[in-house]
């Protein structure tokens, strides 16, 4: 959205190309790029008037989060607002969720994820709303009724009746929101079918079973609520309709439409992800990677206390104790759904990560957070008194022995968390934007960029701030068009072997070479790898062929960055020649390894070049243009 916006350099993912886009891109719109024209407006203003520049590549960066971040508040709100309708303790269940890193570093990202977190939290407040007005207007109703069969008087009757009129109408509250945030929910990530479903189950059930809500009020509510649901669902497809190009104005103007006008993203999301091949090419996992890995590593001990809780509940109905289960319309059944029907369709899909369970947080929180502070099990839990079990429940359960370790693993746990994703981990990927950044703007008109990547997160394209070579820009003092040459070139490479690594480079420098090293063109050759890899990069440089034409000069490291496709190794090997047990023991050797161990915590970045004086040089280049042509 910020490359579209401000016509920059930038990379549009599969998601969302024009032949079958599977993503919607509304919402998208509305929290990103309106906002971005009032800030626009802003920028000019502080440019003209202040020579203050306010469109960067740090502001590319924090603007969006910044509205990510406020999005996130309504979480907060939403378990504030849960708590209090059902006189919960808000406090502890608060803290928990301020204090987990799933909030401090997903909930301030721009992922789709957290928007579908948000809209999870605002129904879940919505439907917990609904049932407990529902279940208060049912008891005063069936109380009303019951006094006024009961009623002596005709007085008393009539009084009777006039308080059962003037209930509250709950049959159908919140209709048009509940419906609203579904279709919204759908259309930002298709996955919100089988997190809205329990919600809407549950929004659908309230008051059944009792003399007032009968079936018919059932299939009301459904005719209802697919209703409500038209005018968002017609919004959302006009609007991406619009966007990819499958409608203009004119056609809407001449009303010269068919289906074929309409694209509706979740529809393709749903035929792409039901072939196993399209899901197989972006990593299969086992079906218990959510289950053992995922659920573990956001939410830590509440994630397993949540696991742990849920095989209980599983004991109690398989052994037939109905009497112990949650009813099918109270809060507890309906975080529990919430937290567990999703949980089990999304480890049914081959492709598995974390993100994809983003929105259990809420509930996970309001079912389990009081545990931290109040121990895994305030009171015996057990029927019968047994001496096993009664010890069991002094050593491990207890809330004097659990509660204590609990919250301190939390912390700890979420603390170590927020520092390695937050501050560690593909740190170095924003540094290295904001540098070229700068490269950019210092270079000459005539310079081409050329910047190859290994081993490191793809890019940000529209952090470099590079205006777009692909679109007609507007020169406001002249009111000229024009196109822009491109002169930033971009290879990443994932987590290729050295050799190859050293292949691609070797092309790469003789397509230079060849296209811009000319008196009216000239080039630099950057590589950007994760410092681990230095030894290894500077050995295979003097092994090979190429030490005698080319050299990687260092020219600096962004620090700290860790790359999990490569993780610093504490043994360097530039100093384990002829060690002995007394040479690992000396103060020396040890400073040596700590600091070599260290100095791997970056993001390291060469500069490639071409040695000029050498015969061998020119050899090569010419042999691998002959190569190429």
């Amino acid at each position: 959205m910020t490359g579209d916006h401000f016509q920059l350099e930038h990379v549009r993912t599969w998601e969302f190309n024009n032949t079958m886009p599977v993503r919607s891109i509304t919402i998208q719109f509305l929290l990103l790029r309106i906002p971005w024209s009032f800030f626009e407006f802003f920028a000019l203003y502080m440019r003209q008037y202040f020579a203050i520049e306010l469109l960067r590549s740090y502001t590319y960066l924090v603007f969006p989060r910044l509205i990510m971040c406020a999005l996130s508040f309504v979480n907060d709100w939403s378990l504030y607002r849960i708590c209090r309708l059902f006189s919960l303790n808000y406090e502890i269940r608060l803290l928990a969720l301020s204090s987990s890193w799933v909030m401090l570093i997903f909930g301030t990202r721009t992922f789709s994820n957290t928007i579908e977190l948000a809209l999870c939290s605002l129904m879940l407040s919505l439907v917990a709303e609904c049932m407990i007005k529902t279940n208060t207007v049912i008891y005063k109703k069936e109380m009303l009724e019951e006094r006024y069969d009961n009623a002596k008087s005709i007085s008393e009757r009539v009084k009777m009746w006039r308080l059962c009129k003037s209930l509250p109408a709950h049959n159908y509250t919140h209709t048009l929101l509940v419906a609203s945030i579904s279709v919204a929910g759908v259309f930002n990530r298709p996955t919100f079918l089988v997190y809205g479903a329990p919600m809407v189950f549950h929004w659908l059930l309230r008051g059944m079973g009792t003399k007032t809500i009968t079936f018919r009020d059932f299939n009301l509510r459904i005719l209802l609520f697919c209703i409500s649901a038209l005018p968002a669902l017609v919004f959302f497809i006009v609007c991406d309709s619009f966007y990819y190009k499958y409608l203009t104005g004119g056609e809407l103007q001449m009303l010269q439409l068919s289906i074929n006008n309409f694209v509706s993203t979740p529809w393709n999301f749903i035929k792409y992800n039901l072939d196993s091949k399209n899901t197989a090419e972006h990593g299969i996992h086992p079906k218990y990677v959510h289950l053992l890995v995922n659920m573990p590593l956001l939410f830590n001990v509440l994630g397993i206390v949540a696991i742990v809780s849920f095989g209980r509940l599983l004991i109690r109905f398989f052994r037939a104790d109905y009497q112990s289960l949650p009813r099918a319309q109270s809060i507890i059944s309906l975080m529990t759904s919430a937290i567990f029907v999703p949980f089990f369709f999304l480890s049914l899909i081959n492709h598995q990560e974390a993100r994809f369970l983003l929105p259990i947080l809420l509930p996970i929180v309001l079912m389990h957070a009081p545990k931290l502070h109040h121990g895994l099990c305030p009171t015996y839990p057990f029927k019968e008194e047994h001496p096993l079990m009664r010890k069991i429940y002094s050593t491990v359960l207890c809330t004097q022995v659990s509660a204590k370790p609990l919250l301190k693993t939390w912390y700890m746990c979420n603390i170590g968390l927020v520092i390695f994703f937050g501050f560690i981990h593909q740190a170095g990927v924003v540094p290295l934007t904001q540098h070229f950044e700068n490269v950019m703007l210092e270079k000459s008109p005539a310079q081409h960029i050329h910047l190859i990547t290994s081993h490191i997160y793809n890019v940000p394209l529209t952090l470099v701030n590079v205006p777009s070579s692909q679109v007609l820009h507007l020169n406001r003092e002249t009111g000229q068009r024009y196109r822009r040459h491109k002169d930033f070139y971009i290879y990443e490479y994932g987590s290729l072997k050295m050799d190859q690594l050293l292949g691609k480079i070797k092309l790469i420098l003789s397509h230079c070479e060849t296209k811009y090293n000319t008196k009216q063109q000239k080039y630099s050759l950057y590589l950007a790898l994760p410092a681990p890899l230095s030894d290894d990069l500077a050995a295979k440089l003097r092994t090979s062929k190429a030490s005698s034409y080319m050299r990687a000069q260092l020219i600096r490291v962004f620090y700290p960055h860790v790359s999990t496709e490569i993780l610093p190794h504490f043994l360097s090997t530039g100093h384990n020649s002829t060690i002995t047990k007394d040479t690992m023991l000396s103060y020396d050797y040890v400073s040596k390894q700590l600091l070599s161990f260290l100095r791997q915590f970056g993001l390291e970045l060469y500069e490639v070049q071409i040695q000029r004086n050498s015969h061998t040089a020119k050899h090569h280049m010419q042999k691998i243009s002959k190569k190429m042509a």
